[in-house]
């Protein structure tokens, strides 16, 4: 029951950023986002919903991982720098959709992906599943890095 208990509030902190930002991006998908000049890599928006779930879903499972080890420092450190990315990963939303600040988004973004890495290597040293089930976060995060540089770059003011 305890074990089950952690996985439930795992999943619940891992999908807290999906409610904020969901909340944020369907008000300006349209017209904002849809006005905005896209790279030709930009996936369509139906891709972003399954993905998001999917990732939220494996991060869940991989801080309960670690939820379930015993204390230690390196612990404490990936818990701290999880939060941080945790954060990170609800402020984009914040910053891209809810106040049309793409620089600042690509600011956050690039942060993110720094607190990503630091969990994974805190994360390694606790528990191995729990460093490989972010990897496809950290892809997916890269790839939104280069996405939001992109759009940058061809929204810019001239």
């Amino acid at each position: 029951m305890k074990n089950f208990l952690k996985f439930l509030f795992s999943l619940f902190i891992c999908f807290s950023p999906a409610v904020i930002g969901g909340l944020v991006t369907a008000k300006n998908i349209c017209p904002w986002y849809d006005t905005l000049s896209k790279p030709s890599f930009t996936p369509p928006n139906w891709v972003f919903s399954p993905a998001w779930t999917i990732l939220y879903t494996l991060m869940a499972i991989s801080l309960f991982f670690v939820l379930k080890t015993a204390n230690s420092k390196d612990k404490t450190y990936g818990l701290v720098f999880f939060a941080i990315q945790l954060f990170l990963n609800g402020l984009w939303s914040v910053l891209f959709f809810g106040l049309h600040s793409i620089l600042g988004a690509l600011a956050n973004i690039i942060l993110l992906l720094l607190f990503i890495i630091l969990t994974m290597l805190k994360f390694y040293k606790i528990s191995k599943p729990a460093f490989y089930l972010l990897i496809p976060y950290l892809l997916w995060v890269s790839f939104a890095t280069a996405l939001n540089f992109a759009v940058f770059i061809l929204n810019k003011p001239i």
